[in-house]
């Protein structure tokens, strides 16, 4: 098939999530990336385990399933580049590339000559990105950032959680490194862009992705009320700062989220539960009303959800056009016809696992569409091919470099 990338070769010095992330969405549609890791040790998440991938009999495999999850259709090169040795393969390897993505600490790869400003000097038209917790400059340019402590910093926490009123309140960090995430997807648009600038002027550019940058784009809404308004928001737990119904229920046999965006959802809503004198009271009829009286009117609608099952609830609100739906665990989001339909999960030979198990991207183009393929499965699986065919060296001078530990 095409690929809508197949022109571009990326040098990714990332690890760990937010720059993978990013060479993962660049490989998916179709960009050579060569992931530099480093030799004996590898990216860091190789060894975030358990869990693992398991071979045929149910054992172990070395796959951590992390490292899977945002390393597919990558070849791994391993280089010390803290060697002279190493450091000139990367620069030799930059020359081959459209763009350079790294994660290193602010100025750590200034040492080694592997910065923008040299790989400039050797590649005008490259595209560069540098992807810290705090960016380049600033008074916290040189602290470590970390997914967990960002989304803390970044106010992300602040109205995450239960209302700090009501039993278990109090922030709460996101279920999946979101911000590390983010920052992945938002690097991607900017390399994208700045490709596409490149091939219009010729120039190639610097891109400083930070993720507490990130975190506060992330705010959206709630940044904006607090900027035009002064108030900072709060926690609402699953509930609506603005609209009521519009949270979880806890049904008889599980849980249902219920959002209704207008007055006549709420009327069919309350129709539907047998409670029609909700739709008529004074105190309910608007949604301006309903979030005054919000602690009134809720404990009466979960009373009312609390008689049926979940799958009734369900099939009775999407009779009558009320938006709903269940709080599934990830096993029964898999197990989801619709997300089977779409077929999200995938399933690849491996050479150690028989099989395994991946996610597809969501990226679904008509002419070129994203392409899963393995993660590499072994570290420095591709050393050998990459520097014979890319750079043309020979047998000779790959075991020369790997005697003196630079590969």
């Amino acid at each position: 098939m095409p690929k809508a990338l197949g022109h571009i070769r990326v040098l990714d010095l990332s690890r760990v999530l937010a720059g993978p992330w990013c060479s993962q969405n660049l490989a998916d549609l179709g960009a050579d990336v060569i992931k530099i890791e480093r030799p004996g040790v590898g990216d860091d998440t190789r060894a975030w385990g358990p869990p693992y991938a398991r071979d045929a009999d149910g054992n172990n495999t070395s796959e951590a399933a992390y490292f899977l999850t945002a390393n597919r259709g990558k070849r791994s090169v391993t280089v010390d580049i803290a060697t002279p040795e190493g450091q000139a393969l990367i620069r030799d390897l930059a020359r081959e590339a459209d763009v350079v993505l790294e994660n290193y600490k602010v100025g750590q790869l200034k040492r080694y000559g592997l910065n923008y400003a040299s790989l400039k000097e050797i590649k005008p038209d490259l595209v560069y990105c540098s992807v810290t917790g705090f960016g380049q400059d600033g008074p916290y340019a040189h602290r470590a950032g970390y997914d967990f402590l960002i989304q803390g910093m970044g106010g992300l926490m602040s109205v995450t959680g239960e209302r700090d009123d009501l039993p278990g309140g109090g922030p709460q960090k996101a279920g999946v490194a979101l911000t590390d995430l983010m920052t992945g997807m938002y690097a991607t648009v900017a390399v994208l862009a700045a490709l596409t600038h490149r091939d219009r002027t010729g120039q190639g550019q610097y891109i400083d992705m930070a993720l507490l940058d990130t975190q506060v784009a992330m705010l959206a809404n709630v940044g904006s009320n607090y900027l035009n308004s002064g108030k900072a928001p709060k926690r609402w737990g699953n509930a609506h700062a603005n609209i009521v119904p519009y949270q979880t229920f806890a049904c008889a046999d599980g849980h249902i989220i219920v959002a209704t965006g207008n007055d006549g959802q709420y009327q069919k809503f309350v129709e539907a539960g047998g409670r029609p004198e909700l739709a008529v009271d004074a105190r309910f009829v608007t949604n301006p009303l309903r979030v005054q009286h919000r602690d009134v009117l809720v404990p009466l609608l979960a009373e009312m959800v609390g008689t049926r099952t979940r799958d009734e609830w369900i099939a009775q609100l999407e009779a009558v056009g009320v938006p709903c739906g269940p709080i599934n665990d990830v096993g029964e989001v898999f197990e989801n016809e619709q997300v089977k339909a779409r077929g999200v999960a995938i399933e690849m030979d491996h050479p150690a696992a028989g099989k395994v198990k991946l996610v597809r991207s969501p990226m679904k183009l008509s002419l070129t569409p994203a392409q899963a393929d393995l993660p590499p499965p072994m570290l420095g699986q591709h050393t050998d091919e990459v520097l014979r065919d890319l750079l043309g060296r020979s047998e000779e001078e790959i075991a020369a470099l790997r005697a003196k530990g630079a590969i």
